[in-house]
C-alpha cells in the first residue's frame, strides 16, 4: 500500500519534539504487558474502523449526530473540529489559538462543543480546534472531527488494532513500570533502531509507518533516498524522501525489519505512524505516563 503522507501529516496537530540529536531516554526493557481491564471497569467499549492506518469511529456532538472522528493521539487537546461539521451545527468562532506542526505555528480559529459523547462516555463544554481538514482528502478518508489525546487523560485507554476495539476506563489500576514504556512529553516513547536508542512520538493520526529526521536516517544502516515530493503538514509545506530502514527496529514489543520509511530534513522528530501499529495492542495511561506497545495475543 502506498502511504498518503501528505494527507496523514496534515490530520495531527503540535509535532514540534525532540530533535534526533537529543540525548535519548534511558533504556528499558523490550517487553510489553496488554493490561486486562474488568468488565465492571470499562467506561466504554466500542469498534473503530481502519483507513489508511489511522482510527475512525462514530461520535455525537452536541446530542447530534452520529458523526464520522479519527482518534489521534499527536493532537493535543481535547479534539478538532471540520469546517464541515462547524457549518452543519451552525457552530460560532469563539476565539482564536495558536497551533504547531513542528516546523511551523499558525493561528485558528476555535468553536465550543457543549458535548461530546463517545459510546456512554460524555465530555462537557469543549473548546476545539476547527479547520478545512478533510476537503482534500479522498474521500474514504474524510471525518467530521478529530477526538485528541485529553478526551482520554483521566483514565486507561486501550486499541486493540487487530480487533478493532477502543476500551476506556477511569477505574482500571494505572500501567505499571512492568511492560510498559514511561514518557515525559505526550507520547514519546523509547524506540530502538539498530544500535541507537532513540524517542519517537506515537501517532494514531498520522498515515505513515514511521517518519524519520534526515539526521537520524543517516546514521542509521538504510537505502538511499528516493524523492517522494512535497508532503503537507498542518501549517506548512516540506519536501520528503521514501527510503528503507536496514535495521532492525524495535517500539515495545513490536520487532519490524526492512521498513519503508518517510525521510525528511525539516521534520524534527522520529515518528511513528498508524501503519506500524495494525497487528498491535496499543495501551495508553495519561494518570501514570506509560505506554504499553505488544502484538496482539501477547
Amino acid at each position: 500500500m502506498k502511504h498518503k503522507f501528505m494527507t496523514a501529516l496534515a490530520l495531527s496537530i503540535g509535532w514540534l519534539g525532540t530533535s534526533a540529536h537529543a540525548t535519548p531516554p534511558a533504556a528499558e526493557p523490550p517487553v510489553c504487558a496488554v493490561p486486562v481491564i474488568a468488565q465492571s471497569d470499562i467506561d466504554i467499549r466500542v469498534p473503530f474502523d481502519i483507513v489508511h492506518g489511522r482510527v475512525y469511529l462514530e461520535a455525537r456532538v452536541n446530542g447530534e449526530g452520529p458523526f464520522r472522528f479519527a482518534v489521534d493521539t499527536g493532537a493535543s487537546g481535547w479534539g478538532r473540529a471540520d469546517a464541515s461539521l462547524t457549518g452543519a451545527l451552525g457552530l460560532p468562532v469563539q476565539g482564536t489559538t495558536e497551533t504547531s506542526d513542528g516546523v511551523s505555528e499558525a493561528t485558528v480559529e476555535t468553536v465550543r462543543f457543549d458535548t461530546l459523547e463517545l459510546g456512554s462516555l460524555v465530555r462537557r463544554d469543549l473548546e476545539v480546534i476547527t479547520r478545512d481538514y478533510s476537503s482534500g482528502a479522498p474521500p474514504e478518508a474524510a471525518f467530521s472531527g478529530i477526538i485528541a489525546r485529553q478526551f482520554f487523560e483521566d483514565g486507561l485507554l486501550v486499541i486493540d488494532f487487530p480487533a478493532r476495539t477502543l476500551t476506556f476506563s477511569r477505574s482500571a489500576p494505572p500501567l505499571g513500570e512492568a511492560g510498559s514504556l514511561g514518557y515525559e512529553r505526550p507520547f514519546r516513547i523509547p524506540v530502538r533502531i539498530g544500535e541507537r536508542l532513540v524517542q519517537g512520538q506515537l501517532d494514531t493520526g498520522a498515515d505513515v509507518t514511521l517518519v524519520l529526521p534526515q539526521a537520524l536516517y543517516d546514521d542509521v544502516e538504510a537505502s538511499a533516498v528516493a524523492s517522494a515530493g512535497n508532503a503537507t503538514l498542518t501549517n506548512t509545506v516540506i519536501e520528503s524522501g521514501r527510503g528503507t530502514v536496514r535495521d532492525p527496529v524495535e517500539i515495545g514489543g513490536i520487532s519490524l525489519s526492512e521498513v519503508e520509511v518517510r525521510v525528511s530534513g525539516r521534520y524534527p522528530e522520529l515518528l511513528i505512524g498508524g501503519h506500524v501499529l495494525g497487528d498491535a495492542v496499543v495501551a495508553i495511561d495519561q494518570r501514570s505516563r506509560r505506554v504499553s506497545v505488544c502484538p496482539a495475543g501477547e
